[in-house]
């Protein structure tokens, strides 16, 4: 078995998880990008689609949730950058009387103002809570019970619940369901509703739902939290008023079909996206690998390919494989199916390869120490 690196960081270093089909790795850099350093492989051999970093009240605590293949997912944390592990056996689990089993653990996600809450979502789709940093988990009843889950039905990824967005400052709570669509409470979970009015589905014959929109992901500025950002299984797509109504934003991009969506940690009219060919053939269109930047919120895009190959790069980016750091400028990274990571120091203007070779990505997670 292949020993893990490690490697030492300092406050101020760029820390970039990435999470692969066969193990996690964990990349640090000097905010001068001077050069990177990997540590791991972690959990060699388990897919790892969940990976957080958890810097609230100056933490340093990594999270991550490893799949194997005969004893499903499980969850563990790491307080030193990854030199050690601690699993917490049985955390997020169905209990029987659900009828449900864990498939999947697809996102974690630290609530911003409550440092001992966390959220994960998991496949089949739902949302567990924990509010003493970790230690217990509770399925949120009023999503596994609400009236629409027995007839949401699984996308080609499975029935993931894939994206929490956790209330600002008592605010709305999202999460996106595929193939559910975009759900919302304002009683921070105990109920919900559809949030997706105008987001089409069209492989359907209604193309406009009630629910079974097949929402790939969902991103959120916390300067302007009724504004989100949609990428939809074909459709991209803006919300000024919480979800209740949706506007189309696909103006000049070569596909309105992807995975990945970022938001800029500074300027909420700044997203990120990465358009693939279509749903049946999932690659950047014409071989060009390239990020899409809109500046003013959908009306126009511009395409970043400086420092990213422009021929014969059939590429694909997954959901969760597309991330901002919280720099000024920018850090934007990304990873590929193929096992590249790219980063750009400067809000998407260059690119630079941070590795090559590692098995398909599946998630990629960007901080400062």
């Amino acid at each position: 078995m292949v020993e893990a690196r490690h490697v030492e960081v300092e406050p101020g270093d760029l820390v970039l998880l990435v999470g692969t089909m066969k193990g996690a790795f964990l990349f640090r850099s000097e905010a001068s990008w001077a050069r990177w350093e990997r540590a791991g492989p972690f959990f060699p051999g388990h897919a790892v689609y969940a990976l957080a970093q958890d810097t609230r009240e100056g933490r340093s605590r990594l999270w991550a949730a490893p799949e194997s293949s005969h004893w499903g997912a499980s969850l563990h944390l790491s307080d030193d950058f990854g030199r050690t592990w601690t699993e917490k056996p049985g955390a997020v689990r169905f209990e029987k009387e659900t009828g449900a089993s864990l498939r999947r653990i697809w996102q974690i996600a630290p609530a911003p103002g409550d440092p001992q809450r966390l959220y994960c979502g998991v496949e089949p789709a739902a949302l567990f809570e924990s509010r003493d940093g970790g230690e217990t988990w509770a399925l949120m009843s009023g999503l596994w019970d609400h009236p629409h889950r027995p007839q949401w039905e699984p996308g080609n990824g499975g029935l993931c619940l894939h994206t929490v967005l956790p209330p600002l400052d008592g605010g709305p709570f999202y999460v996106a369901i595929s193939t559910g669509g975009v759900y919302r409470s304002d009683d921070g979970g105990g109920s919900w509703r559809t949030a997706h009015k105008g987001v089409r589905a069209e492989f359907l014959p209604d193309k406009h739902p009630e629910f079974g929109q097949c929402v790939h992901k969902i991103a959120r500025h916390p300067s302007r939290p009724d504004r989100l950002f949609l990428q939809n299984h074909w459709g991209l797509y803006r919300t000024d008023d919480g979800g209740a109504s949706w506007q189309d934003i696909a103006n000049g991009v070569p596909s309105d079909f992807g995975f990945g969506m970022a938001v800029h940690p500074h300027r909420p009219d700044t997203a990120y996206i990465v358009p693939l060919e279509s749903d049946a053939f999932r690659c950047v269109p014409e071989g060009r690998l390239r990020v899409y930047r809109t500046d003013d919120a959908g009306a126009s895009w511009r395409a970043l390919e400086r420092g990213l190959p422009q021929e014969g790069a059939f590429e694909c980016v997954l959901r969760d494989a597309l991330a901002t750091d919280t720099s000024d400028p920018a850090g934007v990274y990304f990873g590929t199916r193929s096992g590249k990571v790219f980063g750009s120091p400067d809000d998407g203007d260059t690119w630079e390869t941070i590795a090559d070779g590692l098995p398909p990505v599946v998630c990629v997670k960007a901080a400062v120490a």
